[in-house]
């Protein structure tokens, strides 16, 4: 047993020097490995954020009716490889090139790190372009996914396509570059540090839009507008989809510090983000309680992703106790926001705009508030909030800067999606919602057996 363990051990120190050799023999300097290290840890956060599509799958899909979870789940796949095309040919450049305080120029059809000088925004870190590019398409690619989640049930695929397409090449990229590439925002000194406004705000106003526009589901309302309940198909893929983005989150958040290095900052960044993803879920939970009289699931839900859009932006200004605060408010917040909504006529199925809208213009705010002038100094972003004797300065930089990027958003997203419905239509036929979009648009449902289809029936015979 003693001769297993010295030889484990050997083999162990052998694997472990080994890259130490490698090193040693190409005369590998402190920077060149600072750099290899946090290239590395973007590259994680990277994957995990991209992983956060499975979560909105999986959220999105249990939230919705059962002869539409395939439709969602799929069209998730779908706005994925629009983002990536879109972003990769016009949007990052848009976003990050160098350009002027509204919009970038450079850097277009990106192509690795021979454009690198394209993107003086980016440069500081040190970390390789193409791995930064990676970084900010995941980014993108989640606040399209709010955006799409406000058209869930009721629109043509055919809109999440040219929809897409339109809001990774002009709408996200531009607010992008107003706080992230040098913009205007960013002059001023506006904090989000990874995007309560920039990727929250915008995708869930986009979402707004959409929701108006296509009005609400067949059934949603009764003739006393009243609104009827539509509940989602499976709670558990939903809680599953919640456990998934949260985790994807210590990519969001930690990651967007872009280094490894240091006194491992990125720690305290994981810290506020997981403690205000905690309370409010709590928060809203015992609020659903205290209203409807019973501990209602899905608010809970909300209340987790509410708080962890809120702490986005704020996640690297706040201290713990504040992170607990701020979940808090958003979980409650989100909660009677939603029912408002509702009642006021506006169906969204997955919440998009409670969840992603109102959480965000509260994270863009809080930090006007709480931001400590130490870890305002750290960050190199803005100034101290007003309850540390920062005044109302910082508070009205985020205020303008929420304001200003829902304007954009709302106005930019009714022209485009405005005309799209009046050249080619949004929403599918009364006949194709109630027989539901997987049938309609992808000829098979998710659900086939639950369904009622017979086994073996052809796509041809559904279609007829």
């Amino acid at each position: 047993m003693k001769r297993k363990w010295f030889f484990g051990l050997l083999a162990l120190g052998s694997a472990m020097a080994f890259p130490v050799t490698a090193f040693a023999a190409d005369e590998v300097t402190a920077p060149m490995l600072q750099i290899g290290l946090n290239s590395l840890f973007v590259f994680l956060a990277f994957i995990l954020v991209f992983f956060m599509q499975a979560g909105f799958a999986l959220l999105e899909a249990g939230s919705v009716r059962m002869k539409n979870a395939g439709h969602v789940a799929g069209k998730t796949i779908l706005t994925l490889g629009i983002a990536v095309i879109a972003f990769w040919a016009l949007g990052f450049g848009f976003g990050f090139g160098n350009g002027n305080g509204f919009f970038g120029y450079t850097g277009f059809f990106f192509g690795g790190n021979a454009d690198t000088g394209s993107f003086d925004a980016l440069t500081a870190s040190g970390v390789p372009m193409v791995i930064l590019f990676l970084f900010q398409f995941s980014f993108a690619a989640v606040s399209l996914a709010i955006a799409c989640g406000g058209m869930a049930e009721r629109a043509k695929l055919s809109v999440y396509i040219i929809f897409g397409i339109l809001f990774m090449i002009i709408i996200y990229p531009i607010i992008a570059h107003w706080v992230w590439g040098g913009g205007w925002l960013a002059e001023m000194g506006m904090q989000d540090y990874a995007g309560s406004a920039v990727v929250h705000l915008t995708g869930a106003t986009a979402a707004l839009v959409a929701t108006y526009l296509l009005k609400p589901r067949l059934g949603k309302y009764g003739k006393d507008g009243k609104p009827n309940s539509i509940p989602g198909h499976n709670q558990v893929l939903s809680v599953l989809g919640v456990v998934f983005l949260w985790v994807g989150w210590f990519g969001f958040n930690p990651g967007s510090g872009l280094s490894a290095l240091g006194d491992g900052f990125f720690g305290y960044v994981a810290l506020t983000t997981n403690l205000a993803a905690a309370a409010g879920g709590v928060a809203a939970l015992l609020v659903s309680w205290a209203v409807f009289g019973k501990a209602d699931i899905p608010s809970m839900l909300n209340g987790v992703l509410a708080a962890l859009v809120a702490i986005t932006g704020s996640c690297a200004f706040v201290e713990p106790w504040a992170a607990v605060v701020i979940g808090v408010i958003a979980g409650v917040l989100t909660f009677f926001t939603a029912q408002w909504f509702e009642k006021a006529g506006l169906d969204d199925p997955v919440y998009a705009f409670s969840v992603h809208g109102i959480a965000g213009m509260w994270g863009a705010l809080s930090t006007g508030f709480f931001a400590t002038p130490e870890l305002a100094e750290n960050a190199g972003v803005g100034k101290a909030g007003l309850f540390y004797g920062g005044g109302f300065e910082q508070l009205g930089v985020q205020a303008l800067g929420m304001i200003g990027v829902f304007a954009f958003v709302l106005v930019l997203s009714f022209i485009i999606l405005g005309i799209m419905k009046a050249v080619m239509g949004i929403r599918v036929t009364e006949e194709e919602e109630t027989m539901g979009l997987d049938i309609s648009e992808h000829g098979t449902y998710g659900y086939p057996e639950q369904m009622g289809l017979i086994s073996g029936q052809s796509k041809k015979d559904l279609n007829s």
